[in-house]
């Protein structure tokens, strides 16, 4: 193939003029043209971008046409990148905090979840809760079974299809995560922790506990804190947010808190608005003038000073203050309160003690780096949709406060390690069998198995039953594997099911089928149906022989 050089093109570009310049504009749908015709239209693609650099080293800054080419040029960029960027995934994510006060979980939560939104449904739900009852019996009943507001939220969630992925509890605070059945082949490492700041670090009363996780090949974290209260403690909550920041997970190769790709903050952070008085500060919330008190919130005027919260992002503040309220109203602090010596205690200032904050590390490092970012190096960014309160909610002196975000992320996982499903028609009658193939990186196990599950399953060990995968092997071969149910442990019932397979090492579902349906056991339900019939026919003689008496 013969050589091009840059001479011969600047040679053959030599008389480019304005108007030659104007032709450029229709560089994608040329580049289009060219990429149809396979590898000829690359190289032809590449010799015009040759030419062009011949050019562009010609061109003065003072020149005319120079300002017109850079005009061009990142037009042809911006088609590029968007190109690029039609390949990368959006995740919704919606976050509630909410400080519950130890009451009970409320009769409805749609508004809260936002469940009636017309807009793209959630992928993932992140709730953390502060003050959930944890006296001594709650919180002993709690160890062994789920608490009452897990239960609650997978009660409302689980039939819409979507699964508690992960849990942490540490006294009052609660950490609950839920995801759409779809992503969790992508969802991998995840693990948990808790940090005590309460009475020098011995109490769990206050502290952050955290979830993080691989998400799509991206390390996301999520924190739910709940910091010391009252306005001169500010310090104190400035040092405790710091200590809980600094926190290590256990094992290996996973990143620190602040290494993660994105990290969430959020929970009854506790900051409130200095110098002013309550009556300003209620009337200018009654006249919805919240920037007069943004300056003098005690969690903006700490960003401004300290560097761990300066690469901390957090959406307006355009809702009331949180707290504090009297319980089921939207009225607030009215209650008389008794100091210790029978004296009246001032009314409690309305303070945005309940927040959301996000970091982007690669933000914060090519911030401090080049000054400035390139949306090009970004494999994953955070749009913030909305950040609200619910006045509606009552059931403690705090309102709960939800952000939806849109993750856009480049996926660096686009295959599950495992795909799996059903072998031919299943019923209830007859032992069934499983196909499964595993990606060659799959750290498989001996502990791996395969879980049956309910369509509408609340957690991964919400199974109806399960198979060793290695134990209740029968076949396999390069390509893929076969393991086996026995008929005794599929339910008589039949229904709609699904097939996850757990791997141990990795402590997460890596493979999951599509729904399917489980034909009932047709012999024991003649049976039963039979059993009824003579119940109801003997049932007039019983009524008989009873009225005798």
């Amino acid at each position: 193939m013969a050589s091009f050089s840059s001479e011969d093109a600047f040679q053959d570009s030599a008389a480019l003029s304005l108007n030659d310049v104007e032709s450029l504009h229709s560089f994608r749908s040329r580049s289009a043209s060219f990429s149809s015709t396979g590898s000829s239209g690359r190289l032809q693609l590449r010799q015009r971008v040759a030419q062009l650099m011949a050019c562009v080293e010609d061109i003065s800054s003072d020149d005319e046409i120079h300002e017109e080419v850079s005009r061009t040029l990142d037009e042809a960029f911006r088609i590029w990148g968007k190109k690029l960027k039609d390949k990368w995934q959006e995740f919704r994510l919606h976050l509630v905090t909410w400080n519950v006060g130890t009451a009970s979980p409320p009769p409805d939560v749609t508004s809260l979840l936002q469940l009636n939104s017309l807009g793209p449904t959630v992928d993932m739900y992140v709730i953390g809760l502060q003050e959930v009852n944890s006296r001594i019996t709650n919180f002993l009943s709690d160890l062994a079974f789920d608490d009452p507001w897990s239960i609650f939220f997978m009660t409302v969630l689980s039939p819409l299809g979507y699964i508690k992925l992960s849990s942490v509890r540490m006294q009052g605070l609660l950490l609950l995560l839920f995801v759409k059945h779809v992503h969790l082949p992508f969802i991998r490492d995840i693990h948990t922790h808790y940090t005590r700041t309460g009475l020098y670090g011995y109490w769990g009363n206050k502290g952050g506990v955290t979830i993080r996780m691989s998400l799509y090949g991206h390390a996301v974290c999520f924190m739910n804190c709940h910091l010391p209260a009252h306005m001169e403690n500010t310090e104190q909550r400035l040092d405790d947010f710091e200590k809980i920041l600094e926190m290590q997970f256990e094992g290996e190769n996973i990143p620190s808190t602040l290494d993660h790709d994105v990290l969430f903050c959020f929970g009854d952070l506790n900051f409130r608005i200095a110098d002013y008085g309550i009556h300003f500060v209620r009337e200018s919330i009654n006249n919805k003038r919240y920037n007069l008190l943004w300056e003098k919130d005690q969690l903006n005027m700490a960003k401004k000073k300290e560097a761990f919260l300066q690469e901390f992002i957090e959406g307006p503040l355009q809702f009331k203050p949180t707290y504090k309220f009297d319980l089921y109203s939207d009225v607030y602090d009215t209650r008389e309160q008794k100091s210790l010596f029978w004296f009246n205690e001032k009314k409690r200032k309305p303070a945005w003690t309940d927040r959301i904050l996000w970091r982007v590390k690669n933000l914060c490092q090519h911030a401090s780096k080049e000054g400035e970012f390139t949306e090009e190096e970004q494999t994953i960014s955070v749009t913030l949709n909305n950040y609200i309160s619910h006045m509606s909610y009552g059931i403690s002196d705090h309102k709960p406060v939800t952000g939806t975000f849109g993750l856009e992320l480049k996926p660096l996982l686009s295959h599950p390690l495992v795909t799996l499903n059903p072998e031919g028609e299943w019923s209830a009658e007859h032992d069934v069998l499983i196909s499964y193939s595993a990606a060659p990186e799959l750290p498989s196990s001996a502990w791996d198995w395969i879980g049956l599950f309910k369509v509408a399953f609340r957690h991964v060990n919400d199974y109806v039953t399960y198979a060793w995968v290695e134990d209740d092997e029968i076949s396999s071969n390069k390509d893929s594997k076969q393991v086996y149910m026995s008929a005794a442990e599929i339910p008589d019932m039949g229904g709609e099911f699904l097939l996850c397979y757990y791997s141990n090492n990795l402590q997460s579902i890596v493979g999951i089928s599509q729904p399917f349906q489980i034909q009932p056991n047709r012999t024991l339900i003649g049976k039963d149906l039979t059993q009824e019939e003579n119940s109801w026919m003997q049932k007039p003689d019983n009524l008989e022989s009873h009225d005798e008496f």
